[in-house]
Protein backbone atom coordinates (compact mmCIF):
# COMPACT_ATOMS: atom_id res chain seq x y z
CA UNK A 1 0.00 0.00 0.00
CA UNK A 2 1.38 3.38 -0.90
CA UNK A 3 1.40 5.63 2.15
CA UNK A 4 2.38 9.02 0.78
CA UNK A 5 1.91 10.93 3.99
CA UNK A 6 3.42 13.17 6.42
CA UNK A 7 5.37 16.00 7.67
CA UNK A 8 9.02 15.57 6.80
CA UNK A 9 10.88 14.61 10.00
CA UNK A 10 14.13 16.39 9.21
CA UNK A 11 16.75 15.76 11.87
CA UNK A 12 19.87 17.78 11.14
CA UNK A 13 23.03 17.75 13.24
CA UNK A 14 22.47 20.25 16.10
CA UNK A 15 24.93 23.08 16.44
CA UNK A 16 25.63 25.29 19.42
CA UNK A 17 23.61 28.51 19.42
CA UNK A 18 25.85 31.55 19.00
CA UNK A 19 26.31 34.60 21.21
CA UNK A 20 23.85 35.47 23.94
CA UNK A 21 21.49 32.68 22.93
CA UNK A 22 23.94 30.13 24.34
CA UNK A 23 23.38 31.60 27.79
CA UNK A 24 19.63 31.45 27.27
CA UNK A 25 19.73 27.66 27.05
CA UNK A 26 22.80 26.99 29.23
CA UNK A 27 20.80 25.51 32.11
CA UNK A 28 18.80 23.20 29.91
CA UNK A 29 21.80 22.06 27.89
CA UNK A 30 23.33 20.68 31.07
CA UNK A 31 20.21 18.68 31.94
CA UNK A 32 20.52 14.90 31.56
CA UNK A 33 19.09 13.58 28.33
CA UNK A 34 17.78 10.07 28.19
CA UNK A 35 16.29 8.58 25.05
CA UNK A 36 12.69 7.50 25.44
CA UNK A 37 13.41 3.98 24.29
CA UNK A 38 16.39 3.42 26.58
CA UNK A 39 14.72 4.98 29.60
CA UNK A 40 11.29 3.42 29.41
CA UNK A 41 12.26 -0.13 28.42
CA UNK A 42 8.72 -0.68 27.19
CA UNK A 43 8.39 -4.42 26.86
CA UNK A 44 5.39 -6.68 26.56
CA UNK A 45 6.00 -8.15 30.02
CA UNK A 46 5.47 -4.83 31.79
CA UNK A 47 1.92 -3.66 32.59
CA UNK A 48 0.76 -0.78 30.46
CA UNK A 49 -0.90 2.41 31.70
CA UNK A 50 -4.39 0.90 31.69
CA UNK A 51 -3.34 -2.31 33.43
CA UNK A 52 -1.65 -0.25 36.13
CA UNK A 53 -4.82 1.82 36.59
CA UNK A 54 -6.85 -1.41 36.86
CA UNK A 55 -4.45 -2.81 39.46
CA UNK A 56 -4.69 0.40 41.49
CA UNK A 57 -8.49 0.32 41.28
CA UNK A 58 -8.62 -3.27 42.52
CA UNK A 59 -6.16 -2.51 45.32
CA UNK A 60 -8.34 0.41 46.43
CA UNK A 61 -11.48 -1.76 46.30
CA UNK A 62 -13.27 0.51 43.82
CA UNK A 63 -16.34 -0.73 41.95
CA UNK A 64 -17.41 -0.16 38.39
CA UNK A 65 -17.91 2.25 36.73
CA UNK A 66 -14.30 3.20 37.36
CA UNK A 67 -12.80 6.65 37.01
CA UNK A 68 -9.85 6.35 34.65
CA UNK A 69 -7.45 9.27 34.10
CA UNK A 70 -6.51 10.40 30.62
CA UNK A 71 -3.05 9.28 29.54
CA UNK A 72 -1.13 12.40 28.53
CA UNK A 73 2.14 12.09 26.62
CA UNK A 74 4.37 14.74 25.06
CA UNK A 75 6.50 14.29 21.97
CA UNK A 76 9.20 16.77 21.00
CA UNK A 77 10.28 16.66 17.36
CA UNK A 78 13.79 17.43 16.08
CA UNK A 79 14.74 20.84 14.74
CA UNK A 80 14.00 20.98 11.03
CA UNK A 81 16.53 21.88 8.37
CA UNK A 82 14.86 25.25 7.82
CA UNK A 83 15.04 26.02 11.53
CA UNK A 84 18.77 25.25 11.57
CA UNK A 85 19.35 27.42 8.53
CA UNK A 86 17.57 30.33 10.22
CA UNK A 87 19.85 29.84 13.25
CA UNK A 88 17.12 28.82 15.67
CA UNK A 89 18.11 26.65 18.62
CA UNK A 90 16.51 24.08 20.88
CA UNK A 91 14.79 25.17 24.09
CA UNK A 92 13.15 21.87 25.09
CA UNK A 93 14.69 18.91 26.92
CA UNK A 94 13.13 15.68 28.16
CA UNK A 95 14.35 14.34 31.51
CA UNK A 96 13.84 10.71 32.57
CA UNK A 97 11.05 10.29 30.01
CA UNK A 98 8.62 12.05 32.35
CA UNK A 99 9.59 15.71 32.71
CA UNK A 100 9.63 18.34 29.97
CA UNK A 101 11.75 21.44 30.59
CA UNK A 102 11.33 24.58 28.48
CA UNK A 103 13.75 27.52 28.70
CA UNK A 104 12.59 31.03 27.87
CA UNK A 105 14.87 32.21 25.02
CA UNK A 106 14.05 35.89 25.55
CA UNK A 107 16.38 38.19 27.46
CA UNK A 108 14.88 40.14 30.37
CA UNK A 109 16.00 42.00 33.50
CA UNK A 110 15.47 39.79 36.54
CA UNK A 111 15.54 42.84 38.78
CA UNK A 112 12.53 44.30 36.97
CA UNK A 113 10.74 40.94 36.66
CA UNK A 114 11.76 38.94 39.74
CA UNK A 115 8.78 36.56 39.52
CA UNK A 116 9.47 35.54 35.94
CA UNK A 117 10.95 32.07 35.71
CA UNK A 118 13.67 31.33 33.17
CA UNK A 119 12.59 27.72 32.78
CA UNK A 120 9.26 25.91 33.00
CA UNK A 121 8.93 22.28 34.06
CA UNK A 122 5.99 19.95 33.42
CA UNK A 123 5.56 16.30 34.37
CA UNK A 124 3.53 13.88 32.24
CA UNK A 125 2.75 10.17 32.06
CA UNK A 126 5.29 9.83 29.24
CA UNK A 127 7.60 12.27 27.51
CA UNK A 128 9.50 11.50 24.32
CA UNK A 129 12.46 13.43 22.97
CA UNK A 130 13.53 13.77 19.33
CA UNK A 131 15.25 10.37 19.37
CA UNK A 132 12.01 8.45 20.01
CA UNK A 133 10.85 6.16 17.20
CA UNK A 134 7.31 5.65 15.98
CA UNK A 135 7.28 2.20 17.59
CA UNK A 136 8.23 3.66 20.98
CA UNK A 137 5.42 6.21 20.75
CA UNK A 138 2.95 3.43 19.93
CA UNK A 139 4.12 1.12 22.72
CA UNK A 140 4.07 3.90 25.30
CA UNK A 141 0.67 5.37 24.44
CA UNK A 142 -1.67 3.34 22.26
CA UNK A 143 -0.77 -0.33 22.42
CA UNK A 144 -2.53 -0.72 25.77
CA UNK A 145 -5.83 0.40 24.21
CA UNK A 146 -6.06 -2.39 21.63
CA UNK A 147 -6.89 -5.22 24.01
CA UNK A 148 -9.62 -3.13 25.63
CA UNK A 149 -11.26 -2.34 22.28
CA UNK A 150 -11.41 -6.06 21.45
CA UNK A 151 -13.09 -6.63 24.84
CA UNK A 152 -15.79 -4.01 24.25
CA UNK A 153 -14.23 -0.82 25.62
CA UNK A 154 -14.21 2.52 23.82
CA UNK A 155 -10.87 4.25 23.24
CA UNK A 156 -9.63 7.47 21.67
CA UNK A 157 -6.23 8.79 20.69
CA UNK A 158 -5.73 12.36 19.54
CA UNK A 159 -2.68 14.42 18.65
CA UNK A 160 -2.68 18.05 19.79
CA UNK A 161 -0.26 20.91 19.16
CA UNK A 162 0.65 23.93 17.06
CA UNK A 163 1.02 23.78 13.30
CA UNK A 164 4.26 22.13 12.20
CA UNK A 165 4.76 20.33 15.54
CA UNK A 166 4.55 16.85 13.98
CA UNK A 167 0.96 15.73 14.73
CA UNK A 168 0.25 14.20 11.33
CA UNK A 169 3.62 12.48 11.31
CA UNK A 170 2.88 10.99 14.74
CA UNK A 171 -0.59 9.77 13.73
CA UNK A 172 -0.03 8.77 10.09
CA UNK A 173 3.73 8.56 9.68
CA UNK A 174 5.68 8.02 6.49
CA UNK A 175 6.51 5.14 4.16
CA UNK A 176 9.48 3.99 6.23
CA UNK A 177 8.04 5.00 9.62
CA UNK A 178 4.30 4.24 9.95
CA UNK A 179 2.49 6.20 12.63
CA UNK A 180 0.14 5.43 15.50
CA UNK A 181 -2.89 4.81 13.26
CA UNK A 182 -1.12 2.22 11.13
CA UNK A 183 0.63 0.45 14.02
CA UNK A 184 -2.58 0.30 16.06
CA UNK A 185 -4.63 -1.23 13.25
CA UNK A 186 -1.90 -3.75 12.45
CA UNK A 187 -1.70 -4.79 16.10
CA UNK A 188 -5.48 -5.09 16.36
CA UNK A 189 -5.80 -7.50 13.45
CA UNK A 190 -2.73 -9.43 14.59
CA UNK A 191 -4.32 -10.03 17.98
CA UNK A 192 -7.67 -11.00 16.52
CA UNK A 193 -6.05 -13.61 14.28
CA UNK A 194 -3.29 -15.01 16.50
CA UNK A 195 -4.03 -14.74 20.21
CA UNK A 196 -5.47 -17.96 21.71
CA UNK A 197 -8.24 -16.31 23.76
CA UNK A 198 -9.86 -15.19 20.50
CA UNK A 199 -9.66 -18.58 18.77
CA UNK A 200 -13.41 -19.19 19.25
CA UNK A 201 -14.43 -15.59 18.58
CA UNK A 202 -15.75 -13.95 15.45
CA UNK A 203 -15.00 -10.29 14.76
CA UNK A 204 -16.72 -7.74 12.56
CA UNK A 205 -14.75 -4.57 11.90
CA UNK A 206 -16.31 -1.44 10.44
CA UNK A 207 -14.64 1.88 9.87
CA UNK A 208 -15.44 5.41 8.82
CA UNK A 209 -13.12 8.32 8.09
CA UNK A 210 -14.19 11.96 8.18
CA UNK A 211 -12.77 15.45 8.35
CA UNK A 212 -14.06 18.68 9.86
CA UNK A 213 -13.14 21.46 7.45
CA UNK A 214 -14.33 24.99 8.27
CA UNK A 215 -16.87 23.47 10.70
CA UNK A 216 -18.28 21.29 7.90
CA UNK A 217 -18.17 17.49 8.30
CA UNK A 218 -17.06 15.67 5.14
CA UNK A 219 -16.80 11.97 4.36
CA UNK A 220 -13.22 11.19 3.30
CA UNK A 221 -14.12 7.72 2.02
CA UNK A 222 -16.91 9.05 -0.17
CA UNK A 223 -15.90 12.66 -0.92
CA UNK A 224 -18.26 15.06 -2.63
CA UNK A 225 -18.14 18.69 -3.66
CA UNK A 226 -21.05 19.59 -1.40
CA UNK A 227 -20.41 22.50 0.96
CA UNK A 228 -23.37 21.54 3.17
CA UNK A 229 -21.66 18.68 4.94
CA UNK A 230 -23.08 15.82 6.98
CA UNK A 231 -25.35 16.41 9.99
CA UNK A 232 -24.20 15.48 13.48
CA UNK A 233 -26.76 13.87 15.80
CA UNK A 234 -26.67 12.50 19.34
CA UNK A 235 -27.96 8.95 19.84
CA UNK A 236 -28.76 7.81 23.42
CA UNK A 237 -27.15 4.41 22.84
CA UNK A 238 -24.35 5.14 20.35
CA UNK A 239 -23.38 8.66 21.42
CA UNK A 240 -22.50 11.19 18.72
CA UNK A 241 -23.38 9.89 15.25
CA UNK A 242 -22.67 11.44 11.86
CA UNK A 243 -25.73 10.83 9.69
CA UNK A 244 -24.97 9.49 6.22
CA UNK A 245 -21.33 8.65 6.87
CA UNK A 246 -19.92 5.77 4.83
CA UNK A 247 -19.03 2.67 6.87
CA UNK A 248 -16.86 -0.04 5.34
CA UNK A 249 -16.53 -3.63 6.51
CA UNK A 250 -12.86 -4.59 6.74
CA UNK A 251 -11.37 -8.07 7.04
CA UNK A 252 -7.63 -7.32 7.14
CA UNK A 253 -5.17 -4.63 8.16
CA UNK A 254 -4.15 -4.16 4.53
CA UNK A 255 -7.72 -3.37 3.55
CA UNK A 256 -8.00 -0.80 6.34
CA UNK A 257 -4.72 0.84 5.37
CA UNK A 258 -5.84 1.08 1.75
CA UNK A 259 -9.02 2.89 2.87
CA UNK A 260 -6.97 5.10 5.17
CA UNK A 261 -4.68 6.07 2.30
CA UNK A 262 -7.72 6.71 0.08
CA UNK A 263 -9.17 9.04 2.70
CA UNK A 264 -5.91 10.94 3.19
CA UNK A 265 -5.74 11.69 -0.52
CA UNK A 266 -9.05 13.56 -0.17
CA UNK A 267 -8.11 15.46 2.99
CA UNK A 268 -7.63 19.25 2.86
CA UNK A 269 -3.92 20.06 2.94
CA UNK A 270 -2.18 23.26 1.85
CA UNK A 271 1.30 24.77 2.36
CA UNK A 272 1.82 27.72 4.71
CA UNK A 273 4.89 29.66 5.77
CA UNK A 274 4.98 27.66 9.01
CA UNK A 275 4.40 24.19 7.51
CA UNK A 276 4.78 23.05 3.91
CA UNK A 277 2.29 20.19 4.41
CA UNK A 278 -0.18 21.84 6.77
CA UNK A 279 -3.40 19.93 7.48
CA UNK A 280 -6.33 22.32 7.10
CA UNK A 281 -8.89 20.09 8.79
CA UNK A 282 -9.39 17.77 11.76
CA UNK A 283 -9.43 14.11 10.66
CA UNK A 284 -11.16 11.36 12.64
CA UNK A 285 -10.87 7.64 11.88
CA UNK A 286 -13.46 5.58 13.78
CA UNK A 287 -13.12 1.79 13.94
CA UNK A 288 -15.95 -0.28 15.44
CA UNK A 289 -15.18 -3.85 16.54
CA UNK A 290 -17.95 -6.36 17.27
CA UNK A 291 -16.91 -9.59 19.02
CA UNK A 292 -19.20 -12.61 19.20
CA UNK A 293 -18.85 -16.34 19.75
CA UNK A 294 -17.96 -18.35 16.67
CA UNK A 295 -20.08 -21.31 17.81
CA UNK A 296 -23.73 -21.01 16.80
CA UNK A 297 -26.14 -20.32 19.67
CA UNK A 298 -29.67 -19.01 19.92
CA UNK A 299 -28.46 -16.42 22.44
CA UNK A 300 -24.94 -15.10 22.79
CA UNK A 301 -22.77 -12.40 24.31
CA UNK A 302 -21.69 -9.63 21.93
CA UNK A 303 -19.07 -7.02 22.80
CA UNK A 304 -18.90 -3.68 20.99
CA UNK A 305 -15.71 -1.60 21.09
CA UNK A 306 -15.02 1.67 19.31
CA UNK A 307 -11.59 3.14 18.58
CA UNK A 308 -11.28 6.78 17.48
CA UNK A 309 -7.96 7.96 16.05
CA UNK A 310 -7.88 11.74 15.67
CA UNK A 311 -5.39 14.00 13.91
CA UNK A 312 -6.23 17.56 14.92
CA UNK A 313 -5.25 20.50 12.76
CA UNK A 314 -2.64 22.71 14.43
CA UNK A 315 -3.25 26.06 16.06
CA UNK A 316 -1.56 28.86 14.14
CA UNK A 317 -0.82 32.57 14.16
CA UNK A 318 -1.51 34.53 11.00
CA UNK A 319 1.68 36.52 11.54
CA UNK A 320 3.78 33.34 11.30
CA UNK A 321 1.81 31.41 8.67
CA UNK A 322 1.45 34.56 6.47
CA UNK A 323 -1.99 33.31 5.46
CA UNK A 324 -4.47 35.38 3.47
CA UNK A 325 -7.86 34.74 1.90
CA UNK A 326 -9.06 31.15 2.16
CA UNK A 327 -6.04 30.04 4.22
CA UNK A 328 -6.75 32.81 6.74
CA UNK A 329 -10.39 31.71 7.06
CA UNK A 330 -9.26 28.10 7.53
CA UNK A 331 -6.85 29.16 10.27
CA UNK A 332 -9.56 31.15 12.05
CA UNK A 333 -11.91 28.14 12.08
CA UNK A 334 -9.12 25.83 13.26
CA UNK A 335 -8.26 28.17 16.12
CA UNK A 336 -11.92 28.57 17.03
CA UNK A 337 -12.46 24.82 17.34
CA UNK A 338 -9.20 24.37 19.30
CA UNK A 339 -10.25 27.17 21.64
CA UNK A 340 -13.53 25.31 22.20
CA UNK A 341 -11.50 22.18 22.98
CA UNK A 342 -9.40 24.12 25.47
CA UNK A 343 -12.54 25.50 27.14
CA UNK A 344 -13.95 21.97 27.48
CA UNK A 345 -10.69 20.70 29.01
CA UNK A 346 -10.68 23.59 31.49
CA UNK A 347 -14.34 23.05 32.43
CA UNK A 348 -13.84 19.31 32.97
CA UNK A 349 -10.61 19.82 34.91
CA UNK A 350 -12.34 22.35 37.20
CA UNK A 351 -15.35 20.05 37.71
CA UNK A 352 -17.87 22.56 36.36
CA UNK A 353 -21.46 21.43 35.86
CA UNK A 354 -21.63 22.92 32.35
CA UNK A 355 -19.13 21.86 29.69
CA UNK A 356 -19.42 23.79 26.38
CA UNK A 357 -19.29 20.82 24.01
CA UNK A 358 -21.67 22.51 21.57
CA UNK A 359 -19.29 25.37 20.81
CA UNK A 360 -17.75 23.29 18.02
CA UNK A 361 -18.56 20.18 16.01
CA UNK A 362 -15.15 18.80 16.88
CA UNK A 363 -15.80 19.03 20.63
CA UNK A 364 -19.22 17.45 20.16
CA UNK A 365 -17.56 14.50 18.43
CA UNK A 366 -14.97 14.29 21.23
CA UNK A 367 -17.59 14.43 23.99
CA UNK A 368 -17.17 10.77 24.99
CA UNK A 369 -13.40 10.97 24.60
CA UNK A 370 -13.11 13.86 27.04
CA UNK A 371 -15.67 13.00 29.68
CA UNK A 372 -17.65 9.90 28.78
CA UNK A 373 -17.26 6.14 28.49
CA UNK A 374 -13.81 6.04 26.91
CA UNK A 375 -10.14 5.37 27.56
CA UNK A 376 -8.35 8.37 26.12
CA UNK A 377 -4.77 9.16 25.11
CA UNK A 378 -3.61 12.69 24.34
CA UNK A 379 -0.30 13.05 22.50
CA UNK A 380 0.85 16.66 22.72
CA UNK A 381 3.35 17.48 19.99
CA UNK A 382 5.77 20.37 20.53
CA UNK A 383 8.54 22.05 18.56
CA UNK A 384 11.93 22.63 20.24
CA UNK A 385 12.63 25.74 18.12
CA UNK A 386 13.30 29.00 19.96
CA UNK A 387 10.92 30.86 17.65
CA UNK A 388 8.09 28.53 18.73
CA UNK A 389 8.45 29.22 22.48
CA UNK A 390 4.95 30.65 22.99
CA UNK A 391 3.27 27.88 20.98
CA UNK A 392 5.22 25.17 22.81
CA UNK A 393 4.40 26.66 26.21
CA UNK A 394 0.68 26.92 25.40
CA UNK A 395 0.58 23.30 24.24
CA UNK A 396 2.26 22.10 27.44
CA UNK A 397 -0.18 24.13 29.56
CA UNK A 398 -3.18 22.52 27.86
CA UNK A 399 -1.63 19.07 28.18
CA UNK A 400 -0.93 19.71 31.86
CA UNK A 401 -4.59 20.59 32.43
CA UNK A 402 -5.70 17.46 30.58
CA UNK A 403 -4.00 15.30 33.22
CA UNK A 404 -6.88 16.14 35.58
CA UNK A 405 -9.52 14.68 33.25
CA UNK A 406 -11.13 11.36 34.18
CA UNK A 407 -13.64 9.21 32.34
CA UNK A 408 -16.04 6.51 33.54
CA UNK A 409 -15.16 3.37 31.64
CA UNK A 410 -17.22 0.22 31.24
CA UNK A 411 -17.38 -2.57 28.69
CA UNK A 412 -20.15 -2.48 26.06
CA UNK A 413 -21.66 -5.97 26.36
CA UNK A 414 -25.04 -7.10 25.11
CA UNK A 415 -26.93 -10.39 25.03
CA UNK A 416 -28.27 -10.96 21.54
CA UNK A 417 -31.06 -13.43 20.85
CA UNK A 418 -31.23 -14.90 17.37
CA UNK A 419 -34.34 -14.10 15.35
CA UNK A 420 -36.26 -16.63 13.28
CA UNK A 421 -34.34 -15.56 10.20
CA UNK A 422 -31.13 -16.74 11.92
CA UNK A 423 -32.37 -20.22 12.80
CA UNK A 424 -31.70 -21.71 9.37
CA UNK A 425 -28.11 -20.45 9.44
CA UNK A 426 -27.58 -21.91 12.92
CA UNK A 427 -29.07 -25.25 11.93
CA UNK A 428 -26.88 -25.33 8.84
CA UNK A 429 -23.78 -24.62 10.92
CA UNK A 430 -24.65 -27.43 13.34
CA UNK A 431 -25.23 -29.88 10.49
CA UNK A 432 -21.87 -28.95 9.03
CA UNK A 433 -20.20 -29.72 12.36
CA UNK A 434 -21.90 -33.13 12.51
CA UNK A 435 -20.83 -33.90 8.94
CA UNK A 436 -17.21 -33.12 9.80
Amino acid sequence: VSLAWGWQWQAATPRAPPGDRARACADIAAAPRLGAGAAMQLSGSQPDFWQQAEQQRLAAGEELPQNVPMLVAVRCRPLSRDEHESEQFGIVRVIESRVVVVVDPHEYDQNLQPNRSKEKKYAFDYAFDESATQGEIFRGTTRGLVGGVLEGYNASVFAYGATGAGKTYTMLGALDAPGVMVLTLNDMFRRMNSEPQYAECEFKVRLSYLEIYNEVIKDLLNPSDSSIGLPLNEDPARGMVVAGITEYDATSAGEVLQLLHQGNMARAQEPTAANKTSSRSHAILQVTVEQSERTAHLAGIVKFGKLSLIDLAGSERASKTENTGIRLKEGANINRSLLALGNCINALADGRSHVPYRDSKMTRLLKDSLGGNCRTVMIANVSPASAQFEETLNTLKYANRAKNLKTKVHSNVATVTAHVSEYQRIIGALRAEIAE
